[in-house]
């Protein structure tokens, strides 16, 4: 009766672990309202503000998947021509230059193609994410600057 009972709890154990192992997770960036929302199993749960590129350096809307994380990182392209601007919290997208990162956050688009995250959302963010987590990038430059 004892090796049942452990048995069960094994089993319920091992089936929530891997219930939340594999629950969907995804990230939408609405570059309209400079707003980036975390979501697992279709729900929002984590959501903060971004600031996407700007006009002459815009953020290309589109379907990706994170392809490295990267606690401590410096640019190899900005400021130009040299490198070296700090992006920790570094969450890749593309390999020719675009990620989401901790960074200065206006009310509006001021990047140079990259999606700053304000501190705080973008550590919850990078512990939150995983490799080949999907990141959605919709809506344009918004309007004002």
């Amino acid at each position: 009766m004892l090796r049942a009972k452990v048995f069960l709890i094994l089993w319920v154990v091992l089936i929530a672990t891997a219930s939340l192992l594999h629950a969907e997770k995804y990230i939408v960036v609405d570059m309209d309202a400079q707003m980036a929302y975390a979501h697992q199993n279709d729900k929002i749960v984590m959501s903060g503000r971004v600031s996407t590129g700007k006009r002459d350096h815009p953020t290309p809307s589109g379907y990706y998947k994170i392809l490295q994380k990267k606690r401590y990182h410096k640019s190899n392209l900005w400021p130009k021509p040299n490198g070296g601007a700090k992006m920790d919290y570094m969450l890749r997208l593309t390999n020719s230059g675009i990620a989401m990162h901790l960074g200065n956050v206006p009310k509006w688009a001021a990047s140079h193609g990259c999606i700053r995250v304000q501190s705080g959302f973008a550590q919850r963010l990078w512990n939150w994410a995983n490799v080949g987590t999907e990141v959605y990038i919709s809506g344009d430059y918004p309007p004002g600057h």
